[in-house]
């Protein structure tokens, strides 16, 4: 849980920042993100958010959940595990099965914003200023979250093999693909797809949910701050 505590906020943080910053430079003149562009947005944060944050962090994870369920643990928490594996791994060792978290946070935000923003400007329609509630948003979050873990549980499957205490008979993305087909069948690539549905759902409900919310109330306080030097 550590691990996760941990790497949620700059994963998340990351994520959106950098979303934000792609849509500014792609937004048209009505400040309305169309869906090919908050695919692209959402594919661009994928790819800054799994380099900076979350290659490393679910290797950490992923490591210290197999290392827990081993007879003989060697890791006392989320820092010593980085010590150690750095030491014996080097930085390769961190950043193992950066291809498969590269595909499924791509994927993941590629789906999930598009959902996201081609709801609210539907919500929107003619007034750029209509904000659809909170409950809705929170709703609509929930199915993107759904939508992302249907369509690339099989990513995830690769990306935790790749990054388990195993991760070495791996020699690539590829031959880790073949290995689970030929040894397991198709199936095994959705394993554990019901309880990764149910926590990503309600996790993408309440991140879009309480994003939006600060947000409002950045922007509230911006235009107060704005206010106070206008009449000062």
């Amino acid at each position: 849980m550590s691990t996760l505590l941990y790497g949620s906020i700059p994963k998340t943080a990351v994520c959106f920042g950098s979303f934000e910053f792609f849509k500014a430079q792609l937004v048209d003149e009505r400040n309305i993100l169309s869906t090919f562009n908050s695919f692209v947005s959402g594919f661009g944060a994928g790819v800054v958010e799994s380099v900076i944050v979350t290659t490393p962090m679910e290797t950490m994870k992923v490591k210290l959940i197999n290392d827990r369920r081993s007879e003989k643990p060697k890791f006392r928490g989320m820092f010593h595990a980085a010590r150690i594996i750095l030491q014996t791994e080097g930085f390769r060792g961190i950043y193992m099965g950066l291809t498969p978290t590269l595909m499924r946070q791509c994927s993941n935000h590629a789906i999930r914003f598009p959902i996201m923003e081609t709801f609210k400007n539907y919500y929107r329609g003619d007034d750029p200023t209509r904000k659809p509630p909170k409950w809705m948003t929170a709703v609509f979050g929930c199915l993107a979250g759904a939508s992302a873990v249907i369509a690339n549980t099989p990513i995830d499957t690769l990306k935790t093999r790749m990054q388990g205490l195993e991760a070495a008979k791996y020699k690539s993305t590829w031959d880790c693909v073949q290995k689970i087909y030929q040894n397991e069948g198709k199936l095994a690539f959705y394993k554990g797809m019901v309880p990764r549905l149910i926590r990503l759902s309600l996790q993408a409900g309440v991140i879009f949910t309480v994003y939006d919310v600060y947000s409002e109330a950045i922007d509230k306080l911006d235009d107060k701050l704005k206010g106070n030097t206008i009449n000062s």
